[in-house]
């Protein structure tokens, strides 16, 4: 099971408990939108009228919260989480990247440009770059690392790390 803003979840109830409780501790946010943004965060294609029932509000009045919620920058997005594996990336791969302090930027730019590469977070601690990339295979992965990595000038050290098995993924707070 997945937390994510693009799809309905299979966790139901407590999966709406658990991302209620998370947003209580948000002061800026009035009971009834921390519920809207909870069913949104299960489901984000769930109807303003729908979301209005739950919350005892018009459709009309929900529609307005929710675009309040994003004029404000509370939600930065309605997206879609796509299964990797399913599209025949079998490999979910994390890289912790140590670069030299000059090429920071263009080494973050050269992975960011990448299609297969979804995350690059710059860090503290002994690694400057944590990236997340997905690869077809081992071989695949061989490769693209080779061309896409490690050919990257500044790039001087690299680790990396496969995904075994996902307890939990909470895709929907940066």
């Amino acid at each position: 099971m997945e937390t994510h803003a693009g799809g309905k979840r299979d966790g139901g109830s407590q999966d709406l408990r658990g991302l209620m409780s998370l947003l209580a501790e948000c002061e800026s946010l009035d009971p009834i939108d921390r519920e809207i943004i909870a069913r949104l965060l299960v489901d984000a294609r769930i109807s303003h009228a729908e979301l209005g029932r739950h919350v005892g509000l018009s459709r009309v009045a929900v529609r307005d919260r929710v675009q309040r919620l994003v004029e404000q920058g509370v939600i930065e997005e309605f997206t879609v989480v796509l299964n990797g594996q399913k599209l025949g990336y079998a490999v979910n791969a994390f890289f912790e990247i140590q670069v030299v302090p000059e090429r920071l930027e263009s080494v973050c730019q050269a992975l960011a440009a990448h299609p297969r590469v979804t995350v690059v977070y710059q860090m503290t601690g002994p690694t400057t770059l944590h990236v997340h990339a997905h690869a077809r295979d081992p071989q695949d992965l061989a490769q693209f690392m080779q061309s896409h990595i490690y050919s990257i000038p500044g790039v001087v050290g690299v680790a990396s790390h496969l995904l075994l098995r996902r307890f939990k993924s909470v895709l929907s707070i940066r």
